[in-house]
């Protein structure tokens, strides 16, 4: 098996990690969470590219803007513990 091929593998380990993360009721850890998943977000695109999966490496631009707008709303609430009800 070509270490490419392989890829898949991690990439889903980091994004269930993620994931994890993210759910978090801490902000610091889904701060993290957002950076895991930008991680996960180049993996995916890696090995998407390697086979030829173009719309997964679309899917992964996606995800990665809305990482950034969830990060950025989560430094919002920071403040307020996460307690505000913004969309």
């Amino acid at each position: 098996m070509d270490w490419l091929d392989f890829l898949q593998w991690p990439a889903m380990a980091v994004t269930v990690g993620a994931a994890w993360l993210v759910a978090s009721r801490s902000a610091g850890l889904r701060k993290w969470g957002f950076y895991v998943y930008v991680v996960s977000n180049l993996l995916w695109s890696a090995w998407g590219w390697y086979t030829g999966a173009w719309a997964l490496i679309t899917l992964q631009v996606a995800l990665f803007l809305m990482n950034v707008r969830g990060a950025s709303k989560n430094q919002d609430g920071d403040a307020s513990d996460g307690a505000t009800a913004r969309t």
